[in-house]
């Protein structure tokens, strides 16, 4: 197991790739606490997790709150007493409310970041001391190609919320090099999840999204969770402040 007596955070893990990932985790043996808002989604994917002989706690947490942030990370090393890994999977994409610059809300703004990177920051803020006093773990971000490229036209909030995440984890690559804490960020493609099902209910956008993909196909929630336990491990010890494309070719065209 490549993940055996390891502590992971997954947030978001009540459904999609976050759950996937936790699900994962869990089969290479990590001890995995699933940081989740929904409670159904979340208690669902640690009854999963058990059931297949794996250890799990839910822990009922809105990442965009700093005293509910810092209540699941006491939580967990009250529960496991280390931090291995931080996955920051949470986010939203605010379909028919996000838009064009001049069009778009203030509210919608600040929600969009609330979750997608703030969430990113208070996460990392607070599961960093235990892995500075461990002397090591491993932080990975989920970013987006809409952080990198202009390819999502009216999704001003999201594409910018993503962008911070793509500049979080390169500094914060280079501020804890030294303490053997490595960052990296994943980004995955168009992905049939839960956040995007209303758009993928119209055949035509799912179809063309499909098209983009030179891979021709969506992606999966499993698609993310093989890379997201090689950048968790050690077999990536070299590897830090790395932007990983699991996005079926999408950026490569």
């Amino acid at each position: 197991m490549r993940l055996a007596n390891k502590v992971a955070i997954v947030t978001g893990a009540g459904a999609g790739m976050g759950k996937a990932v936790a699900l994962r985790f869990a089969r290479e043996g990590a001890q995995v606490v699933v940081a989740e808002i929904h409670a159904a989604g979340g208690k669902a994917t640690v009854e999963a997790i058990r059931r297949a002989k794996g250890q799990a706690i839910f822990v009922t947490t809105d990442v965009s709150q700093e005293n509910e942030v810092k209540a699941m990370v006491t939580t967990t090393m009250e529960q496991y007493s280390r931090i291995d890994i931080l996955y920051n999977n949470a986010a939203v994409e605010l379909h028919g409310q996000d838009a064009r610059a001049h069009e778009l809300s203030a509210e919608i703004w600040d929600r969009t970041h609330a979750i997608n990177l703030r969430s990113v920051w208070l996460c990392s803020k607070y599961a960093i001391p235990p892995m500075l006093e461990q002397h090591g773990g491993s932080i990975i971000h989920v970013a987006s190609p809409t952080g990198l490229y202009g390819c999502a036209p009216g999704y001003t909030a999201y594409s910018a919320s993503k962008g911070g995440v793509v500049a979080l984890t390169r500094v914060m690559a280079a501020d804890y090099a030294r303490d053997n804490i490595r960052v990296n960020a994943i980004v995955p493609g168009t992905t049939d999840t839960p956040m995007i099902a209303p758009l993928l209910e119209d055949d035509g956008i799912r179809a063309r999204l499909t098209a983009l993909a030179p891979l021709g196909r969506l992606g999966q929630p499993d698609d993310v969770s093989g890379l997201a336990v090689f950048l968790a491990s050690d077999e990536s010890a070299y590897c830090t402040g790395g932007i990983y494309m699991a996005d079926g070719g999408l950026t490569a065209v």
